[in-house]
């Protein structure tokens, strides 16, 4: 049984979940201080549910769908469907049960969630498509987890706002330069495959400009966030940490050099996400 846990969590990479999940209790944090909103334990349950759920599904279907071409990529083949670990059909039973478990989580939270849940779903689920097509496909990975804060602050509000918007494009431009620089290392296979992504039609060099673009905008953001929720110093240690690894990540990675993406991918994001959370949510929570 544990081993078929652990088996799922890795298709998944239920790691990653900390890239997305501090954002989604910014915004469920930001609803119950600064839009209004009461604070559950009901709803802040059913906000984690659903972000474990619908990333699971999304996750498991880009796994899914991409088997093929996982084949093909000596980065990639050794995952669990192309491996053999996890059968297509398992995977895919998980990912219609992950799916119908998130539609039902929404309609416990409230009406606006439910009926915007396949909305959600066709994003995240959609992505999977997207290399197919265009070159914008890290674009469209950014606004999927920049639906987690704008999502969680429904759930308590059941209103849209400013603050939790800008906080939402925050994610995407994060998320979007971070991909791009994570998706260097297909560059070569992308274009042999006619695959798109920025790399494979800006090259190397190109894409990195576009992703340190992105993470302007991100950092831009990020002090527009503190200036709009007249947040106070607690903040702006987060921000001033957050702001600092997007910076470390473009002095990692070069061109020239790619041998440091994987610890860009996950130590820097992970700590950006994790204590710009932590210092807004106490900002939130101990400053008012």
């Amino acid at each position: 049984m544990i081993s078929t846990v652990n088996k799922y969590l890795s298709l998944v990479k239920f790691s990653h979940t900390i890239f997305a999940m501090p954002f989604a209790l910014t915004g469920f944090f930001m609803a119950t201080t600064k839009g209004g909103g009461s604070f559950s334990w009901a709803t802040f349950g059913l906000v984690v549910l659903c972000m474990v759920f619908a990333r699971s599904a999304a996750m498991a279907f880009n796994r899914w769908l991409d088997v093929d071409i996982d084949k093909l990529n000596p980065r990639t083949a050794k995952r669990e469907i192309p491996a053999g670990i996890i059968s297509p059909n398992n995977a895919l039973f998980f990912i219609i049960a992950n799916v119908v478990l998130f539609i039902v989580t929404t309609w416990f939270i409230n009406r606006i969630c439910f009926y915007l849940s396949p909305v959600a779903l066709l994003v995240v689920l959609g992505y999977s498509y997207t290399k197919r097509f265009t070159a914008l496909c890290h674009m469209v990975l950014g606004v999927g987890l920049a639906l987690a804060p704008i999502g969680a602050y429904l759930a308590v509000t059941g209103e849209f706002a400013l603050l939790p918007v800008l906080v939402s494009f925050l994610v995407l431009c994060w998320v979007a330069g971070f991909d791009i620089i994570y998706s260097l290392q297909d560059e070569d296979f992308d274009k042999s495959q006619q695959l798109n992504s920025i790399p494979a039609w800006l090259g190397l060099s190109g894409a990195l400009r576009f992703s340190e673009l992105l993470h302007v905008v991100a950092a831009a953001l990020v002090i527009t966030i503190g200036l709009t929720g007249h947040f106070h110093w607690l903040f702006w240690i987060g921000a001033a940490v957050f702001i600092v690894m997007l910076v470390s990540q473009h002095l990692l990675v070069k061109p020239n050099d790619l041998s440091r993406i994987n610890v860009m991918f996950m130590t820097t994001n992970g700590i950006a996400s994790v204590v710009f959370a932590v210092f807004a949510i106490a900002d939130m929570l101990i400053m008012g």
